[in-house]
């Protein structure tokens, strides 16, 4: 997982609309290259009071711009609004990143690649990859109407039989089991998409007992926390040990303590909030973790996840 960079200013060198989906490609403004990027990563855009949204890189990672892709979402949190009204071409933004929490790492067998409306933009970026490194790869890119999916004309014209749209609108709805009753024992598959959709492509991994990694746009649903009440939380580097009460977060009850934790999304789902835990067990709330990663406990994301026990010791 790569740490956040300093902030940078990009500029806007072209913009192209596909139903409410806005994808935009981005030059770094004072004409220096852009940071490496891997397939999976996203960058964050800072917009007015203090505003932060995360958006996956759906470009060539080898290309001298960066490419976003943003659904507008009337009833969203103001994000994409205003992006699809201030990105124009020729305007300045600020970003922070890249980021990776959704590498991909092909363990030499087939690839599976699930997407669902905007979550095709991680997958985009992967394909690619896979096709240039010659792994087996199959896409499946599920969309209520053509005209709304993102990248479909470039992704089927890239990847041609081995890219299959499935369209609502169209009665050509993807079929996961038939979908992963095709899949070899050596496949690993990647899904991105709405969380009803990840649901169900969990369940069929499961019934398949196929390694699944996913990417979550929304936070999943979680039940009570572990531990009903508070708990402690010793800062190493700080020196303090801080109280967090049942109905606060320890991202909220450190930063009142005055401790700096780089921090975004608040959910659970951008990873900013990363920080190492060095003693203690974790009651991982997140939506980036696999069960790997939580079952080692040296990571957490300290906007949502608690303790799981009556003390936990950070690195912070």
């Amino acid at each position: 997982m790569t740490q956040p960079t300093a902030p940078i200013d990009v500029t806007v060198t072209a913009r192209t609309t596909t139903g409410d989906v806005v994808v935009i490609d981005l030059a770094r403004a004072d004409g220096a290259a852009l940071p490496a990027w891997t397939p999976g990563s996203h960058v964050d855009v800072l917009m007015p009071e203090g505003m932060i949204r995360q958006y996956s890189l759906c470009g060539a990672p080898d290309a001298d711009t960066w490419r976003i892709a943003v659904l507008r979402e009337e009833g969203g949190r103001g994000g994409s609004r205003w992006l699809s009204a201030h990105a124009v071409e020729g305007a300045t933004l600020q970003v922070v990143g890249p980021r990776n929490h959704f590498a991909f790492e092909p363990a030499g067998g087939p690839v599976l690649l699930l997407a669902a409306g905007i979550g095709v933009t991680p997958l985009s970026a992967m394909a690619a990859e896979a096709a240039r490194s010659g792994v087996d790869y199959r896409l499946h890119y599920s969309g209520s109407r053509r005209a709304a999916m993102a990248l479909a004309d470039e992704l089927v014209a890239a990847h041609g039989d081995r890219c299959e749209l499935h369209v609502s609108d169209e009665g050509t709805r993807l079929d996961l089991e038939a979908a992963f009753a095709q899949v070899t024992a050596d496949t690993v598959a990647y899904a991105c998409g709405p969380s009803r959709f990840l649901q169900a492509v969990e369940a069929a991994a499961a019934a398949r007992d196929v390694p699944l990694r996913v990417e979550h746009f929304t936070p999943v649903e979680l039940d009570e926390p572990v531990l009903q009440g508070g708990f402690e939380v010793e800062l190493a580097m700080t020196g303090i040990t801080v109280e967090v009460p049942p109905d606060q977060s320890i991202l909220a009850a450190v930063e009142e303590q005055g401790v700096l934790v780089l921090s975004s999304c608040t959910e659970g789902t951008c990873g900013t909030c990363e920080t190492p835990v060095l003693a203690g067990e974790v009651d991982h709330r997140d939506s980036i973790l696999t069960p790997a990663e939580r079952e080692r406990g040296d990571v957490m994301y300290v906007c949502v996840s608690r303790a799981a026990c009556p003390r936990l010791t950070l690195d912070l």
